[in-house]
């Protein structure tokens, strides 16, 4: 794939574009630093065109010595700046040492790190961290970032917030919580998923014109939007019948648990399947169905009821409201044993867990917790480094990974890695997973292949749900309310 706007990059890669500037462009430590802080300097007036006093904060990198750079440009062009800087100058990097001396030879008043913000503050700039962090954080630092946090101003932070994890989006310990990030050359992983979306704001990328080499580098991962998504579904015919877009069946809804096959159905009926079938416990064959006219319904009382169904089907979800009773586990084996294109969901992934195979031929969506299960490993282990994670799972069980939460990952079979920025908060609520697998298996049922029904099905799913919180708010957001924004949204491709 080209490179776009979306691109993602690692802390690794960063380094060596630095380095390569330095080599091959003849740009010195100091151009860059400069550039960046033009830059930084330019987003923080453009967003914030009324604030006449700032706070700017520096730790002993050369992220420090943007934030010096950024407080002399500031102050020479009116701006009311104090430093609060963590090292002596002599303790600073060469490029970080001018851009400080610079600053103070200008007449920018510095103290301790340790000082309170000047009552007169309207904005703290975070030039603490940067990229440079390496473990927890602690000590002065740690200190200064509580300070920031407690003070209630707006943070512009520089490059990434100070305590975020580049790669990982994992704090390390504490964090800056920024209501803007000026990221410079190119944008990082970790300002999108896990902690990322939480700690980093608005984010906002320059890159200090060194872009011929970041196009030249093949990305870590991307951010999935309509840019990657084109072409992916195509007009139907005049002529368009049932048949030609597919017959889901969706195995699930053991004891107790009819709705959540209800709502994979209905999900995969709102994105355009042609059929659905639902295959369920026959304790729930007259319960909540009555109201899903257009779904056939089968009680399902062992393997020999489930066989025809799976041998009339296109594509098969399961998992939604399985279960992992010696029933759920005998009708999981059939299905295995069907080698139909599958989504996977919630209790078939522990049941998958306790039976590892793999399969190019089907999409496993986790959330954390059965990511870890499928991994073996802590919920911790998984959230350390999701893209990571993803990729894991992938090569133990093969197909694609759709691993949910805050910037939810989808790694493929072609093994890219795409995360998901929209989305909200309103989205934690019982029943949304189960959507999700019925819109991905909707688009399977289509024709679309494995790697973009798992990227449209996120998209959508997401965005479906940011349109339905945009008049209303996020909290009381249930699944069902998705259905008819999903229609539209599968319809804008």
């Amino acid at each position: 794939m080209s490179q776009s706007k979306n691109s993602l990059y690692l802390t690794k890669q960063i380094r060596l574009f630095e380095q390569e500037a330095i080599d091959h462009l003849g740009s010195a430590d100091d151009d860059l630093m400069l550039r960046a802080g033009v830059a930084a300097l330019h987003s923080l007036k453009t967003l914030y065109p009324d604030v006449r006093n700032i706070a700017v904060f520096c730790g002993s990198g050369n992220n420090a010595g943007d934030g010096y750079v950024l407080a002399r440009l500031a102050f020479q062009q009116g701006l009311e700046v104090v430093i609060y800087q963590h090292k002596l100058l002599d303790d600073l990097p060469p490029a970080a040492m001018n851009a400080a001396r610079a600053a103070m030879a200008c007449g920018v008043v510095c103290q301790s790190l340790d000082e309170p913000i000047d009552m007169d503050t309207e904005l703290v700039v975070d030039a603490l961290l940067g990229i440079g962090i390496k473990g927890p954080v602690y000590g002065p630092i740690a200190n200064a970032i509580h300070l920031i946090n407690d003070s209630g101003l707006p943070v512009l932070a520089l490059d990434v917030p100070s305590g975020l994890d580049a790669d990982t989006g994992e704090v390390l310990g504490v964090c800056v919580h920024a209501a803007v990030t000026v990221t410079f050359i190119a944008q990082k992983v970790g300002l999108y998923t896990c902690d990322g979306p939480q700690y980093a704001g608005k984010i906002v990328c320059h890159g200090l014109q060194v872009d011929s080499l970041v196009a030249a580098t093949s990305p870590a991962a991307w951010v999935l939007d309509e840019s990657v998504l084109r072409e992916v579904m195509h007009p139907r015919p005049r002529n368009a019948h049932k048949g030609m877009f597919g017959h889901v069946l969706v195995i699930g809804g053991g004891p107790g648990m009819p709705g959540a096959v209800y709502l994979a159905a209905l999900a995969a009926l709102r994105v355009g399947a042609g059929s659905v079938t639902v295959a369920l416990s026959s304790e729930h064959v007259a319960g909540v169905f009555p109201g899903l006219p257009e779904v056939m319904i089968h009680g399902v009382d062992d393997v020999e009821m489930l066989k025809p169904l799976l041998s009339k089907a296109t594509v098969c979800v399961i998992g939604p409201g399985l279960g992992e009773t010696q029933w759920a586990e005998s009708l999981f084996k059939a299905t295995m044993a069907a080698q139909l294109p599958l989504v996977m969901d919630a209790s078939a992934l522990r049941l998958l867990a306790r039976h590892p195979q793999q399969d190019d031929h089907w999409i496993l969506t986790p959330h954390p917790g059965e990511a870890a299960a499928l991994l073996d490993c802590s919920i911790s282990d998984v959230q350390h480094n999701r893209c990571k994670t993803a990729a894991r799972l992938s090569q133990k069980y093969g197909g694609c990974i759709v691993l949910k939460g805050a910037g939810s990952i989808v790694h493929t079979i072609q093994n890219e890695t795409y995360i998901c920025t929209a989305g909200n908060p309103g989205m934690a609520s019982a029943g949304m997973g189960d959507v999700l697998s019925g819109v991905i298996v909707g688009l399977l049922a289509q024709g679309v292949s494995l790697a973009d029904a798992a990227k449209l099905g996120v998209f959508i799913h997401a965005k479906a749900a940011d349109e339905a919180v945009s008049s209303q708010g996020e909290r009381g957001l249930i699944a069902t309310d998705l259905m008819p924004y999903l229609r539209r949204q599968i319809n804008k491709f």
